[in-house]
């Protein structure tokens, strides 16, 4: 939780207005499985962000101002990073996807608030958690 919290803070800190196509340089999974398999492999903790991609202001601004940025670019390495969306169009994601996303959000994010980051060890239990709360204020 505190290595997640310093990690944030520090990006938080170094903000950078990057152009949107940075995000999709990222390497963001959107299947469970697979990005648990690759934490197992690279030992690396899984980085969950619970999005509403279409329709949440605050997790367009964190998209847009911390996630493009340079320092999360380069922090996001020590991570596998894994994306649920939640969007309100039927056409972004696919029924299955959005179905396996619910799964994960009543496991994971089962208050339902966006934006929201969850980290877990190889073993899938949570080592850390920032909230729209602690996010925004």
């Amino acid at each position: 939780m505190k290595k997640l919290f310093i990690l944030l803070a520090l990006c938080m800190g170094t903000l950078s207005f990057s152009q949107e196509e940075d995000y999709s340089k990222l390497n963001w999974l959107t299947d469970f499985d697979q990005a648990a398999k690759e934490s197992q492999i690279s030992n690396k903790p899984i980085l969950m962000y619970f999005t509403g991609s279409d329709w949440c202001g605050p997790c367009k601004s964190l998209k847009t101002d911390f996630f493009n940025s340079d320092a999360f670019i380069v922090k996001s390495e020590n991570f596998v990073l894994l994306e649920i969306d939640m969007p309100r169009r039927s056409d972004i994601i696919t029924p299955e996807q959005k179905a396996k996303n619910i799964i994960l959000i009543k496991k994971y994010n089962p208050n339902g608030g966006y934006p929201n980051i969850v980290a877990l060890n190889k073993k899938l239990q949570v080592i850390g958690e920032l909230s729209r709360l602690y996010l925004f204020t």
